[in-house]
């Protein structure tokens, strides 16, 4: 069955806002279903829509990897695009639900890239064609594809904020030696102490906190590129420690409530939890990493392996590394809502879970800061 929602979204156009006239569907009831995922190869086979479809989401967030283009030829990243609007699967999810999106960076133009890549203006506006956003849209003439989307009534709004984590970023440092990897740093890259690198570009880090000051009961923060993990050596926000301390303290400064974090880009899913002690903010922060929609990580080993030592102290439980799917639901009928994140498998099935209460994901007036944070 379609589902039904309004959709509000704000963009920020050189230093001021503009709304984008709401998208009607048949009503306004509570967001509870999201679904998401990332690494989808248009080149190969993608049933797992049809479990995604089965899942029956709201909305669904396409949050990075969309396609794997990798070229400054639009002639051909368009093609690409045209691929995975080609694919049955997909085509029925969207006759499903709503389709919101950002980027990484194979549908950016190039792995890796950052605010170096030639093609960036160009590859946003077909990323916006293939997305069916109006031409008249202030995306089509701000600076990168972030965007910030309300749904619901008041006392059960949900904000859903897409970031742009190529458009503005730095280049990335080299790090890892090959045996450290076999202490599980995997990946090439390390922190790096310059801080006047940046993840977001001051324009987008002006606008999320805009974005982060109005009123939501629940916020999803999507990022293509995983957000709390600072061990690893593959792309991630650790590799700028301070932007990534910068948008923990963010969401405490704004006082922003029942934020739960979303990424993908890894081959992997799983599950992580930072404490107000590691990230500064007043609570806990959740982030559900799902990738990949059909390219697990054993299509890029030469054994196919499905598990690797990976270090991430954040983790609750275990990765996951085959083809998977995210969820987020909400049960707007308790006192206190009840918020479900889960990883599912290319039939469906949840692999991994955890469930929390929105009273957990409030400011502490108590909160008190720690010497590194003042």
């Amino acid at each position: 069955m379609h589902r039904s929602v309004v959709i509000t979204a704000v963009i920020l156009i050189s230093g001021q806002f503009a709304h984008v006239s709401p998208t009607a569907f048949a009503d306004n009831q509570p967001l509870s279903r999201i679904s998401f995922g990332s690494c989808a190869k248009q080149s190969q086979p993608q049933p797992i829509w049809e479990a995604i479809v089965a899942a029956d989401p709201e909305l669904f967030l396409m949050i990075g990897d969309n396609i794997y283009a990798d070229t400054e030829d639009m002639d051909l990243l368009w093609k690409h695009y045209q691929m995975l609007g080609a694919k049955p699967g997909f085509q029925k999810l969207r006759q499903h639900c709503p389709i919101l999106a950002t980027w990484d960076d194979h549908d950016y133009g190039a792995n890796d890239a950052g605010v170096e890549y030639p093609k960036k203006r160009e590859s946003q506006q077909l990323f916006l064609d293939f997305f069916e956003v109006a031409k008249d849209s202030p995306l089509r003439k701000q600076e990168g594809v972030q965007s910030s989307h309300l749904f619901g009534p008041e006392g059960r709004r949900v904000q859903i904020i897409l970031l742009d984590t190529r458009y503005f970023r730095s280049p990335l440092t080299r790090g890892y030696e090959p045996s450290e990897r076999n202490e599980g740093f995997r990946g090439n890259y390390k922190g790096t102490e310059d801080r006047s690198t940046t993840m977001l570009g001051e324009a987008q880090w002006k606008w999320l906190e805009n974005e982060l000051r109005k009123p939501a009961e629940v916020r999803v923060i999507a990022s293509s590129i995983q957000v709390i993990p600072d061990e690893h050596g593959s792309e991630k926000w650790g590799n700028f420690p301070h932007e990534r301390l910068r948008l923990f303290h963010l969401i405490r400064d704004t006082k922003a409530n029942g934020v739960i974090m979303i990424s993908g880009d890894r081959h992997l899913a799983e599950i992580m939890e930072i404490d107000s002690q590691r990230s500064g903010n007043s609570y806990p922060l959740y982030e559900v990493t799902s990738s990949s929609l059909n390219a697990p990580s054993g299509n890029f080993t030469k054994a196919g392996t499905r598990f690797a030592n990976e270090i991430n102290s954040y983790r609750l439980g275990l990765t996951y590394f085959d083809i998977n799917f995210g969820m987020i639901t909400i049960d707007w009928t308790r006192p206190d809502p009840l918020i479900r994140m889960r990883v599912q498998d290319a039939v469906g099935d949840v692999v991994l879970q955890k469930t929390v209460p929105l009273s957990r994901l409030q400011p502490s007036k108590s909160f008190k800061l720690g010497p590194a944070d003042r």
